[in-house]
């Protein structure tokens, strides 16, 4: 069931929504060739908790930590390790906080300085595609169309848009009713009504599409090795057009203080 929020709820998100681009600030002012993932997720917990917010994803399904942090050829659901970032890395940052029984849930991917300019193009595109995805998010419109929209344009780039993982409704818990595929076809799928709140996630890859899943139970990568990309905003429909609850300004800020990182 899609569960529809009052303005007055949709107002209430947008505390949790705004918290965990701040928290991915806070986690882009420590990205450096050298640093932990695990080092990351552990500035993101304290930054959360610190708020007195929770991190969501931690023990959610069984996850172990407060990020997902996917490197190059993972997708998504990279688990923070001691793996350490490596200049000319491309990094997809998820994160989820629960703010007064609110979750946000937003993702960015970060350049580290030296990528290829092939992945730099694909963050380009992808990040685009999010956008173009909003400005379809109108009333009376389908989810058709906005992967339709999302699908379209990135794959006039030829890359790839992963089928096996999607966005989401989002509001209470993390994960409600409907699905929001990167793909489609106009005119089909669910109507979007005001109050829907929604979780749009593109996934793109620079090479295949298809992706394989891990033993772990969570790490997923492109099964070519080629680079991924992921960014998400949490919108809510209204009559006056879509809204975006959440916020890259902080973490776009905070990519500029530092000169580990490229502005995409």
């Amino acid at each position: 069931m899609i569960r529809i929020k009052t303005k007055e709820e949709i107002e209430q998100m947008k505390p949790a929504a705004l918290l965990v681009g701040r928290t991915l600030a806070e986690v882009a002012r420590r990205i450096e060739p050298g640093v932990s993932t695990e080092t990351l997720d552990s500035v993101a917990e304290d930054f959360i908790r610190s708020h007195k917010a929770v991190p969501t994803f931690k023990g959610y399904g069984g996850f172990p930590a407060s990020l997902c942090i996917s490197i190059n050829e993972v997708v998504v659901h990279g688990i923070p390790s001691k793996r350490v970032i490596k200049q000319g890395d491309v990094i997809s940052i998820d994160c989820g906080c629960t703010l007064n029984d609110w979750v946000g849930d937003s993702a960015y991917t970060f350049a580290v300085k030296g990528i290829k300019e092939e992945d730099r193009q694909l963050l380009k595109v992808t990040k685009e595609s999010l956008y173009k995805g909003i400005e379809v998010c109108q009333v009376g419109r389908r989810l058709g169309d906005l992967g339709y929209t999302i699908q379209s344009y990135c794959e006039s780039f030829g890359y790839g848009v992963v089928r096996e993982l999607c966005g989401h409704g989002v509001g209470h818990v993390m994960h409600e009713e409907p699905s929001v595929l990167n793909y489609g076809r106009r005119g089909s799928g669910a109507k979007l009504r005001e109050g829907m709140t929604l979780a749009i996630e593109p996934m793109i890859t620079l090479g295949n599409r298809e992706v394989v899943f891990h033993s772990d139970g969570w790490t997923c990568t492109t099964v070519d090795n080629s680079t991924a990309a992921h960014f998400e905003h949490d919108i809510a429909i209204t009559e006056e057009g879509p809204m975006i609850l959440s916020s890259f300004e902080a973490i776009e800020e905070a990519i500029k203080s530092n000169s580990n990182l490229e502005l995409i």
